[in-house]
């Protein structure tokens, strides 16, 4: 008998997953508990074992589509016969395919989507007429971001053209209908004539010799590369346009003097190495950033959106992001006020082991307060971080060199490094910014300062 195997309840709060990798293909024989398929979540990429034995019969998604909670992933052959009859799931989740538990492998920086659904019917060409007014539709995908920012501008989801995929309203969908109005939602003047996707396009509109190439046609004589965006990056993709079109961003910068600590650090290496630790400069920052949050509250929160409260942590759970081979994740040293610095850094290095070999677990890259974006020697001198939404606060660390500083009237070579950080002004002002970064400047330029401050 044929077993409809559902996409199944993986975590709380996913509504949806993205198909990675099929690992069977129609007509191959499964085992019990065999992978079936590689799925991304905006908490985990997860692979899902197969819970029947038997013949694969069809595959209901491929690669890179978007399946609900619930609905149907793969049908299964059974063999040896059946045990009871097939009844649709009872919900959007749950069904006779929920599957045993599975193993996180990794998970990008992203919120939760809204459900999708299948994709709709092609659209016959627009008539010479006028456009109509834009029929409000009884329910529409979108995602919590883009629905934030439709309320924010006035604008009914409904009546705005979806050109996302599954028919999903986008964040530049509410943008274009907010910015043209209803009457020009479906488009420009113009649009007759010519094979689909014709349409040139041209930089600043005027001069004809910037004609660049048709939509969707390579430009001849010229090679290009079309790279599907999705699993990983889509995730990262989603997490950053959501972040800036939610938060309001402003950024400080402040340079830090880190001789001193540059010379603790190096007094500290031997001792480190005979514990096996390889100390570097970040768990110094982590303890600074740490004392300077308990002193500062307000940037180590979020904001409740359903019950507009500002939620205060007393906890401090420090995400480092860190690039993974599949893209940029955040790892989470939990407890970081009550960890050592050589505590902090076996953590660090532990976290970044797990990313490199994409073993890292969904409590491993989830549940941060604050972030600390770190490219080590690669740190450049500025940058302005996005906020790792839904937090207030993050913190940019630039490389340390060496640099003419005056001191006492003396120009003197010092070791110096920039901090920057991004904040959403919604919830903090420029002062708490300044006076948080001035506070943290001040335990990094005398390390003794920060051994007092430590619990």
């Amino acid at each position: 008998m044929a077993f409809d195997f559902y996409m199944p309840d993986i975590g709380e709060g996913v509504v949806e997953g993205e198909i990675v990798a099929w690992k069977v293909k129609v007509g191959d024989q499964v085992a019990l508990d065999q992978v079936l398929v590689e799925v991304m979540t905006d908490k985990a990429t997860v692979e899902l074992p197969s819970p029947r034995a038997g013949t694969v019969k069809s595959i209901h998604f491929k690669d890179g589509d978007i399946c609900p909670v619930g609905k149907v992933l793969v049908v299964i052959e059974e063999t040896g016969g059946s045990t009871g009859v097939q009844t649709p799931p009872p919900g959007a989740h749950g069904g006779h395919g929920k599957a045993a538990p599975v193993a996180a492998k990794a998970a990008p920086v992203a919120g939760n989507p809204a459900p999708v659904a299948p994709k709709a019917a092609p659209v016959a060409a627009k008539a010479p007429s006028a456009a109509p007014e834009p029929v409000a539709r009884e329910r529409t995908l979108a995602t919590p971001a883009t629905r934030r920012l439709a309320r924010q501008l006035g604008v009914e989801l409904g009546r705005v053209p979806a050109t996302g995929k599954h028919g999903r309203v986008t964040t530049a969908d509410v943008q274009t209908f907010n910015a043209d109005g209803a009457d020009g939602a479906d488009g420009a003047d113009g649009a007759d004539g010519g094979d689909e996707g014709s349409a040139l396009v041209t930089r600043g509109g005027t001069a004809p010799g910037y004609a660049l190439h048709a939509v969707g046609k390579p430009m001849l004589g010229y090679e290009e590369e079309r790279i599907p965006l999705r699993g990983m990056r889509k995730r990262i993709a989603d997490a950053m346009s959501r972040s800036v079109h939610t938060a309001a961003h402003f950024t400080y910068v402040e340079e830090i003097d880190m001789t001193e600590l540059v010379l603790v650090r190096d007094r500290a290496k031997a001792r480190a190495s005979d514990r096996g630790v390889k100390l570097n400069y970040l768990p110094f920052i982590v303890k600074a950033i740490v004392s300077g949050l308990k002193k500062w509250p307000q940037l180590n929160a979020s904001l409740d959106e359903a019950t507009q409260e500002i939620v205060r942590k007393k906890y401090y759970h420090v995400g480092i992001a860190a690039q993974g081979p599949q893209g940029l994740v955040v790892t989470v040293v939990r407890d970081a006020d009550m960890r050592s610095i050589f505590d902090l850094s076996r953590e660090i290095e532990r976290l970044s082991d797990a990313v490199r070999t994409n073993t890292a677990t969904r409590d491993e890259l989830s549940g941060s307060t604050f972030t600390i974006s770190s490219l080590g020697k690669l740190g450049g001198i500025l940058a302005t971080p996005i906020i790792n939404f839904p937090e207030v606060a993050i913190v940019g660390v630039h490389k340390i060199e060496e640099r003419p500083a005056v001191r006492n009237g003396q120009i003197v070579i010092r070791h110096l490094m920039n901090l920057s950080i991004s904040v959403d002004h919604r919830l903090t002002d420029g002062w708490d910014a300044a006076m948080f970064l001035q506070d943290v400047k001040a335990l990094l330029e005398d390390p003794t300062s920060m051994f007092m401050e430590m619990i």
